[in-house]
């Protein structure tokens, strides 16, 4: 790819292009929007293979630089992958678009109307590491809102993110969508980040998706709002009341299935009174899954092949197969240790007792709690969204994966017929 001579100039236009874009593709039609997401679909499955050609550069790339397992899987784009993609696009075309619904509407003794009326944000960055499906479902999500994208992926997927931003803006031009509506930066220049974070006067939210340090960077750096989450210190607490066969599907589901994202399991709590019965059971369970355990004494003494656990493996997001693993006396102890480490990201608790459940539920501040499911789960695409731009852990402006509607905010609409204020 071609090198940029003035990195400030570069990312400037490239902003100053979307705000362009946000405007007129705030006036597009719901119909127009899903036509260009259509049009992404056959895109995605006419030219899977240089997707894929695209795809194996950025793997190769990485298998050099020493990335490990869990960051290649991150980075790899096959046949299922990609056919995760267009399902997220197929279930993005049947969601409801918010923008321009009416949330509320009431009318003033001075005969004056009032509307609370959906609206998109505008133009939205988005830095993220890694995962080039982020690509197709940051751009769909934000198209579909009427929102404008710039998109900053990482180096190592940088020929993956380039191939699905042609396509999509290729997409765009079929539709009659202005292309500038999608756009990638194409430089792995880090001023480029630097110069991005400082446009307060074209870009109106940033999201960064990826691990701890690039969001804290972000966040220190933008003069623009910022919606993130650092990390993924996710627990599962196994009560005294449970089904161990269903327990240990559940806990190793959200270990083992993909360990490498924000909402695999990380800590395991497990009452006091399973320490003879269930505590081994599930601890040779995970080793028998490549699962290395790093517990506390109580752990150690029944596990002999756990690693005794320091206070850093406690507040750890080891996005890899290790688990840590503490024994407790009773939920208010559990409930102490979620909100003494975790990260209120997503924690469950599995009992068979309703109300041990509401206890826990209602207690633990967490943008996604559960009850006997798999911590996997909170994902856009599995809440039912089509697919998400994000998981949220701030309570201000959404929490949780974000979708379509946490990509709009509001303006009132008032209407009369000359009311002048006395």
């Amino acid at each position: 790819m071609e090198a940029i001579a003035n990195i400030k100039d570069y990312v400037l236009d490239t902003a100053r292009r979307a705000r362009r874009a946000a405007l007129k593709l705030s006036r597009i039609d719901t119909a127009t929007k899903n036509n260009a997401l259509r049009f992404m679909i056959q895109l995605l499955q006419n030219r899977a293979d240089e997707i894929k050609e695209k795809n194996q550069i950025d793997l190769q790339n990485g298998k050099k630089a020493g990335l490990s397992s869990a960051m290649l899987d991150r980075l790899e784009l096959n046949d299922k992958r990609i056919a995760g993609m267009i399902e997220a696009l197929e279930t993005l075309i049947e969601l409801e678009d918010p923008s321009g619904r009416v949330d509320r509407e009431w009318k003033r003794p001075n005969g004056m109307t009032i509307k609370k009326l959906r609206v998109p944000i505008g133009v939205i960055g988005i830095i993220y590491e890694s995962r080039p499906n982020v690509t197709v479902d940051a751009a769909s999500l934000c198209l579909k809102t009427g929102n404008a994208t710039i998109l900053r992926g990482g180096k190592e997927a940088l020929h993956s993110n380039k191939v699905l931003t042609d396509l999509f803006r290729e997409a765009l031009m079929q539709a009659g969508i202005p292309q500038d509506a999608i756009q990638l930066i194409e430089t792995i220049d880090r001023e480029a980040v630097s110069v991005l974070l400082k446009q307060h006067e074209t870009i109106d939210l940033i999201i960064p998706r990826g691990g701890e340090g690039l969001i804290r960077h972000v966040v220190e750096n933008s003069t623009i709002p910022v919606i993130k989450h650092y990390k993924g210190v996710c627990h599962l607490y196994a009560d005294k009341e449970l089904d161990e066969n269903m327990a240990e599907r559940v806990i190793i589901n959200a270990k083992v299935q993909r360990p490498g994202v924000c909402n695999a399991l990380e800590t395991l709590l497990v009452h006091q009174d399973l320490k003879d019965t269930f505590l081994p059971r599930i601890c040779s369970a995970l080793h028998s899954h490549g699962v290395e355990i790093h517990g506390d004494a109580i752990t150690c003494k029944k596990d002999p092949q756990a690693l005794l656990a320091t206070e850093e493996d406690w507040y750890a997001e080891y996005l890899d197969l290790i688990l840590a693993v503490r024994v407790v006396k009773n939920l208010d102890e559990a409930l102490d240790h979620i909100e003494t480490y975790g990260s209120r990201h997503s924690d469950g608790i599995l009992t068979t007792n309703p109300q041990t459940a509401d206890t826990f539920l209602m207690a633990v501040d967490s943008a996604a709690v559960f009850h006997n499911v798999s911590t996997r789960f909170t994902d856009g695409g599995q809440f039912g969204m089509g697919a998400e731009i994000g998981v949220s852990t701030d309570k201000l402006h959404a929490r949780g994966p974000m979708g379509l509607e946490e990509l709009t905010s509001y303006k009132y609409v008032v209407t009369g017929s000359g009311q002048i204020r006395e």
